[in-house]
């Protein structure tokens, strides 16, 4: 099944690519890799959603905000591939995540966005080697960061 059907299939709509903020690329092939830079939960309304987890949001939310980062990350990966079909696996996720210092739930809050690319590419192709950290503070006020790297074909 292809990807696009896959989202479809799971009633799954991106946002659109988030706009660059700053001089970098927000994906770069290497060979059968692709890197993508830090991207944040951007909505479909152009806004993002933002806070602190422990404080603002509580881990619901900042696994919402994580789900809503793995998706605008496809969103770019789609604008600059041209289809999603060219990804083959999920390689790594660096996950972010503004908190205060006694937070302890990084990984919890970062499966937001596990749990939809397992869901969206499969057990195997979905799951890659991960970081989850805490921050003090993310670009904008965002709730979470993700950076990464897929294997494409």
């Amino acid at each position: 099944m292809s990807i696009e059907a896959r989202l479809t299939e799971l009633n799954i709509e991106l946002p659109p690519a988030p706009p660059k903020g700053g001089i970098y690329q927000p994906v770069l092939i290497v060979g059968n890799q692709a890197f993508f830079s830090g991207h944040g939960p951007y909505q479909a309304d152009g806004t993002y959603i933002c806070g602190k987890v422990g404080t603002d949001l509580d881990v619901a939310a900042g696994q919402a905000a994580a789900r809503q980062t793995g998706l605008a990350i496809l969103a770019s990966m789609k604008a600059h591939l041209g289809s999603l079909d060219r990804i083959k696996r999920v390689i790594k996720l660096l996950g972010m995540v503004d908190c205060p210092p006694d937070f302890k739930q990084h990984p919890q809050v970062i499966n937001g966005c596990s749990e939809l690319y397992r869901d969206i590419f499969g057990e195997e192709a979905g799951v890659g080697v991960r970081s989850a950290v805490g921050m003090g503070s993310l670009p904008g006020g965002m709730a979470v960061e993700i950076e990464g790297v897929f294997e494409i074909e």
